[in-house]
Order: structure tokens, then sequence, then C-alpha cells
């Protein structure tokens, strides 16, 4: 059973997934910790009673960043987190698969629970120009980020998950 707060780690060059954990973080109460990719520890992760990671596909994969904190992380937590839920929110300029599989595949192997349904928000960037640019994220979007971030610390606080 998940027993720490829940923890929301993020990457964004362009501000979606920034815009969209905030708002999830925001919405899942005090207790919870939001986290730059690059600056969490394994320590974050053993801490934590669940998970929400939000990251942008880059190039049909996921980005550099969070593919580092994977890479940096993924030993020392191996069989210490198992059972913890978690979810996803990829940011894709077209269908964002390509990073959603790697994650999961790296969930499967820390063997977490998912316990949402797979989240991509498509931001039908696809010239240079409109996949560097700085992104808006649409209220209804953010919204749900919200009911995401509260369901998660809720269901993480009651034992649910």
């Amino acid at each position: 059973m998940s027993t720490g707060p829940l923890l929301t780690i993020w990457h964004s060059r362009t501000g979606t997934n920034e815009q969209l954990a905030q708002a999830a973080h925001q919405a899942a109460g005090a207790d919870s910790r939001l986290l730059r990719a690059e600056e969490v520890e394994p320590e974050d992760l053993l801490a934590a009673g669940g998970y929400l990671f939000c990251c942008p596909e880059n190039l049909a994969s996921m980005s550099g960043e969070m593919k580092e904190m994977f890479d940096r992380c993924y030993y020392p937590v191996l069989g210490k987190i198992e059972g913890r839920p978690y979810a996803t929110v990829i940011a894709a300029g077209s269908d964002g698969e390509g990073a959603q599989r790697q994650i999961d595949r790296i969930a499967t192997g820390w063997r977490l629970k998912r316990v949402t349904d797979r989240w991509i928000v498509n931001t039908e960037a696809q010239e240079a120009e409109a996949i560097l640019a700085p992104k808006t994220v649409e209220p209804e979007a953010l919204d749900r980020a919200r009911d995401l971030g509260t369901a998660l610390a809720e269901g993480i606080a009651q034992g649910i998950f």
C-alpha cells in the first residue's frame, strides 16, 4: 500500500507539460510534490506514494531529461516501489505513442500500477516554428489535469490504489 504523497515529475521545453504538471500538483494538495525531471533522485521516488509523469514526446521518444531521470533512478528503486500507482500525461505534436510506450515499459519493470487511462495532449504542432513555440494549454486540459491531480492524491491518501 502506498503511504507517501503524490509526486509529479515533469519536463517541458515549450510549456505544455509544465502547465499541466503545475495544475495537477496544485489540485493534489499541500502534501504533494512537484519536481522537474532533472531534480528527481531515487529518494524522492522512494518517499512518494504514487507518481504522475508529465513528459513531452520528442522525435517519437520521451524527452531526454525524462529518460535521464529514469536512467538515474531505475536501479536504485527497483524492487522497492512495486505496486504503487502511476499516471501519465504526454504532450505531443502528433500521436505521442512512442513516449507513452517507453514510460509504460519502465513502469512495468518497476511493477507500478497504472490507475488512469493514458492521456496524450496533442498540440498538432508539425512545423519547426510551431513545434518550438511556447504553448498555452487550453482551460479544459488544465481542468482535466486538476481533476487528475485530485483523484491521484485522494486515491493514494485513502489507500484505494
